[in-house]
């Protein structure tokens, strides 16, 4: 006998064996959560911004099946005030991040993607604690790095072949040197990301750098400017009242950035606000899995552009989750 035991169930395919894909008893539980219909994915990095929203009172728990634990993540039902919700947390990271939303689109019947929490601020017309929802992400860390030497006139290893390209463009290391000789980093040139969309053909590549949110989602998110936000945290506050507002574009890459410099070079290079580790992965599996995506940032710190003692995060980063917190379920209640 085979040690996979191939179940077909409700048109569902089961994979019950002792080392299967997915048990018998996780399977039932996902069929019973999808007969209820279609739910709103909520994809949070860390524990810090999902507890506030877990403690909100409008979450309320699924009355029989409160949490689901499958592959290292625990997907958790309920409501937001009339809302069905699923919320997971990713972890840090692009790849943490990208492998919680595609559990999350494969495994449940979904309507939706709302991913919320902190980052880093590149924009100086704004301040710690204002909440974005940027229009469009990108991934900002896949790079071809040039050799010492070459120049933007040089073709780019496996440029010919459509690996890669220089149409974004790049960075040269050398622009933020003391002193006048050339750096050996050399450049390094920001490229797109490979796609798979689920309407496309298998293993045939498209090409995506810019993604862009839900234009419905976006088109309802102008409806929370002007929300009132928290302002300090214990007796330390803000210069002024923080704002939610919707911005050009945000950029994701598993670099925590603290250094002016580079804060200043994204701002002026993407017009980038938020900068942060998970959303643009999570706008990547929406985006190939034809998936509604919102992404909500709040801003907790000026990634390296405030004090040259201390990153402000450790003060606000409590502030600014529980700002997110807030926007998200406001969002949420828009929603038809």
């Amino acid at each position: 006998m085979s040690r996979f035991i191939t179940c077909l169930v409700l048109g569902l395919v089961w994979l019950c064996g002792a080392e299967g894909a997915i048990m018998r008893d996780v399977m039932k539980k996902i069929h019973e959560i999808n007969k209820e219909g279609h739910y709103l994915g909520i994809v949070i990095p860390n524990s810090f911004e999902m507890t506030p929203f877990l403690q909100s009172s409008s979450f309320v728990p699924h009355p029989k099946l409160p949490h689901l634990d499958f592959a290292g993540r625990r997907f958790r039902f309920g409501k937001v005030n009339t809302k069905r919700v699923i919320v997971v947390m990713t972890g840090l990271s692009m790849l943490n991040a990208g492998v919680s939303t595609q559990l999350l689109v494969s495994l449940f019947k979904l309507k939706g993607v709302v991913h919320f929490g902190i980052a880093g601020n590149a924009n100086p017309e704004l301040q710690i604690g204002d909440v974005t929802i940027p229009e469009f992400w990108t991934h900002s860390g896949l790079w071809n790095w040039q050799r010492f030497g070459d120049g933007p006139q040089n073709e780019l290893a496996l440029e010919s072949t459509g690996d890669y390209t220089r149409d974004i463009g790049f960075l040269k290391f050398s622009d933020f040197n003391n002193a006048t000789s050339d750096n050996l980093l050399n450049n390094v040139w920001y490229q797109p990301e490979e796609i798979f969309p689920v309407d496309g053909t298998p293993e045939i590549r498209q090409h995506a750098f810019w993604v862009p949110v839900n234009k419905r989602y976006f088109q309802l998110a102008k409806r929370l400017e002007g929300m009132e936000l928290n302002g300090c945290v214990n007796q330390t506050c803000l210069p002024r009242k923080p704002v939610v507002i919707r911005v050009k574009s945000g950029v994701s890459a598993n670099v925590f950035i603290d250094n002016a410099a580079y804060r200043g070079f994204l701002f002026s290079k993407f017009n980038a606000t938020a900068i942060d580790m998970e959303s643009a992965a999570v706008s990547l599996v929406c985006l190939q899995q034809r998936i509604p995506f919102l992404a909500i940032r709040a801003l907790s710190d000026l990634a390296g552009g405030g004090s040259s003692e201390s990153n402000e995060a450790a003060i606000f980063a409590s502030l600014a989750a529980q700002n997110s917190v807030e926007v998200a379920i406001q969002f949420i209640n828009l929603l038809p």
